[in-house]
């Protein structure tokens, strides 16, 4: 049995995402491609920490850019607060949060008390809104 891979440390992980942001700037793309050329084990440590925000995260496992609102929610968040869940939208009497668990995205439907639907994967996002779409 392989024993996990040892977290990065912090220090390492800075001067990682250092030199992929000089070279991507602010194309989240280019980002995700870099993201992607990672050992696993260092990219699920970036995805989680405070060093990228939530939007990259968000668009690293869902290839897709929010309306310009979630976008700014996402951006002022760490990829760290995804760790506990983070609201991402509020649409009519439904939430929308936005998780890392086990290293895979997730999107939990919820009534603002009780998780209503659980979405896992590159379409969690899609399928969570899909949901709320057919609930209203």
């Amino acid at each position: 049995m392989e024993s996990p891979a040892q977290p990065v440390p912090y220090h390492e992980l800075a001067a990682i995402v250092d030199e992929i942001l000089d070279e991507c700037g602010e194309d989240v793309a280019l980002l995700s491609e870099k993201l992607d050329g990672l050992p696993s084990h260092v990219r699920d440590d970036l995805l989680v920490s405070d060093l990228l925000n939530a939007f990259q995260v968000f668009y690293y496992f869902f290839k897709e850019t929010p309306g310009d609102l979630l976008m700014e929610r996402l951006i002022l968040s760490p990829g760290s607060a995804l760790l506990d869940g983070l609201l991402i939208n509020e649409i009519d009497l439904f939430e929308l949060i936005f998780a890392i668990i086990d290293h895979q995205p997730v999107v939990v439907v919820s009534d603002g008390e009780h998780a209503l639907a659980t979405f896992l994967g590159p379409d969690a996002y899609r399928d969570g809104l899909m949901y709320i779409e057919s609930t209203l």
